[in-house]
């Protein structure tokens, strides 16, 4: 059959008849309802409350009631669609296609911004109302309240706390426990350098900063890594509790919104990108990005987060970070110190409820305290030092024993500044039999080449030019300032003029002076002291011996014992 014949054929076939399609279901205005909005008006119909965050860069959020708990959900995620998805089938047993999906949830973001009210939204900590409350994330979505005079575990709890992936379940907290008890399981052997740790862990448990960074250093197998994770556990556990270095600053950010602790473990160096990054995250500071997406939108991050790190040397290096820092050691694990680590996980996880039970002890009795205490002089990161000394009396140390530890910590620290500086011992060799100096930046570069070993100065680090060589000496200027040398930046008509002044009588012994907040280099402290401690019992378990990753000396004891004699004598 040729093709002419076959189109006449076709031609002279009867059309066929369309297949009826089923009615739209009109609403009861009459109007014909899309996918889109049936599932605005499923959301509606099942009580979800539409409401805002504050701020410029602020976003939809919605609290979904389900079995018997409040969740809150940000509009458009995983999570939020599926409940959305669910509800469509439930009520039509037939799939919303991608499309309706996308619209039905811009028109509830867009509800929700306009439309709704006005909450801030918090990731595991908050305060509110006269209290921090910290989210369990369980799936009750119960919450810890943690006032002056006590704390219980509240469900339905009127902070709107998010779960961002990855964050995991706390347990219920027990009454009856005592701080002291994680000590078996952390491979610390130094009292002071215990203190500090229970500080910085108790100032994790605050919802507001400025955060002190825990540099936690020392050889391999000195149980970093285990230390790290129980630290974090106790306050903020995660699927991902240790994570490696970030690649650039939005990475670090985006790990901050999305969890409470930021913990980078096995990190050989620190960049200064990311040291002046640590530095920003850990008394607040706000880090943008270009939005996806969008043409030149911003999209703006603000954080302010207690941080971990840890390695085998000590990995700050640069003034401002150190300045920040509370650097601990830990000391080499003996072989017969060592035992399974699954072990020593079961019997964590068993203290744990106690342990954590002993810390909402201690954090209510610093909110009694924390009013009270008064120091003389206020060092750098002193939110810190004041809350260390408010939470000191429920820890059962001797008063001013907090202190003491801090400022050595802090005399450590700077003279890991000065050491990690490449111009430091030449012009520390320089001013050695100087009181005075002053001259430009290019004078004292001549002066310090002459001085340094040329293999020092063909270092990468060392100042190429009179400018390096200046900011460089801006930088550990308040570490010089400590030492004994006041660093002052002058101008002289066209001249810029660096003036360097011996304040310390010059001995034959040049040892660091201690911070200059007071004479005797600590600043004191006053507050009224409870009556009675924390409901903490004392524990009395033998030390249990320490894993593959973590051990600990036989005989440890109170933070409260003679050992901290040191402490006295070196700060009367």
């Amino acid at each position: 059959m040729t093709r002419k014949s076959q189109l006449a054929a076709q031609a002279q076939q009867k059309p066929r008849p369309r297949s009826k399609s089923k009615p739209k279901k009109e609403s009861d205005n009459g109007r014909q309802d899309s996918q889109a909005t049936k599932l605005v008006e499923l959301a509606e119909d099942a009580g979800v409350e539409l409401f805002h965050t504050p701020g410029s860069d602020a976003d939809g959020y919605a609290l979904v009631a389900f079995d018997g708990h409040r969740e809150t959900w940000r509009i458009g995620t995983k999570a939020f669609r599926f409940w959305l998805k669910r509800l469509y089938w439930t009520a039509n047993k037939a799939a919303a296609n991608s499309q309706a999906m996308q619209d039905a949830i811009g028109v509830l973001r867009g509800k929700a911004l306009f439309d709704g009210a006005e909450y801030p939204v918090f990731v595991r900590l908050a305060e509110f109302d006269g209290a921090i409350w910290l989210d369990l994330a369980d799936d009750d979505w119960r919450a810890v309240r943690i006032g002056q005079d006590s704390w219980e575990v509240v469900s339905n709890p009127p902070v709107r706390f998010v779960r961002p992936r990855g964050m995991s379940a706390l347990p219920v907290p027990e009454r009856g426990g005592n701080v002291d008890e994680l000590r078996r399981f952390i491979n610390i052997n130094d009292d002071a350098d215990w203190l500090l740790l229970l500080a910085w862990l108790l100032a994790a448990l605050r919802p507001n900063g400025p955060f002190p960074v825990l540099g936690i250093h020392g050889e391999q197998g000195s149980a970093k890594s285990t230390a790290c994770r129980m630290l974090r556990g106790l306050v903020d556990p995660n699927e991902a509790d240790l994570r490696s270095g970030p690649r650039n600053e939005q990475d670090l950010v985006i790990a901050a919104t999305n969890g409470w602790i930021v913990a980078l473990e096995n990190l050989s160096k620190i960049p200064d990108w990311l040291s002046d990054a640590l530095c920003r995250l850990a008394t607040g500071g706000g880090f943008g990005t270009r939005e996806l997406y969008t043409d030149g939108e911003e999209k703006l991050f603000s954080a302010k987060r207690p941080m971990m790190l840890n390695g085998i040397t000590e990995l700050a290096t640069r003034p401002d970070l150190l300045d920040r820092s509370i650097l601990i050691s830990l000391p080499r694990i003996p072989d017969d110190k060592r035992r399974s680590e699954a072990g020593l996980w079961r019997e964590f996880d068993t203290a744990k409820p106690r342990i954590l039970g002993a810390l909402m002890d201690t954090v209510s009795a610093g909110l009694a305290n924390i009013n009270h205490v008064v120091l003389d002089c206020e060092p750098r990161m002193a939110d810190f030092a004041e809350w260390g000394v408010a939470v000191e009396p429920a820890l059962d140390c001797e008063p001013g024993a907090f202190l003491a530890a801090y400022m050595r910590n802090r005399e450590t620290a700077n003279e890991s500044a000065i050491e990690s500086s490449v111009i430091a011992e030449p012009l520390l060799l320089f001013l050695d039999n100087r009181n005075e100096w002053q001259g430009t930046a290019t004078e004292l570069k001549m002066e310090l080449e002459d001085i340094a070993d040329q293999r020092v100065v063909k270092q990468k680090g060392w100042p190429k030019l009179p400018h390096f060589l200046s900011g460089e000496m801006r930088r550990i200027a308040p570490n010089l300032r400590r030492i004994g040398y006041d660093v002052e930046f002058n101008k002289s008509g066209s001249r810029r003029l660096i003036h360097i002044t011996r304040t310390t009588p010059q001995t034959s012994d040049q040892s660091v002076p201690s911070d200059p907040c007071s004479g005797n280099g600590r600043p004191r402290a006053s507050h009224k002291r409870p009556s009675a401690s924390s409901s903490a019992t004392e524990n009395t378990e033998e030390n249990p011996g320490l894993d593959a990753v973590d051990a600990k000396d036989a005989d440890l004891h109170d933070c409260s014992d003679d050992r901290l004699d040191w402490i006295n004598e070196a700060f009367p």
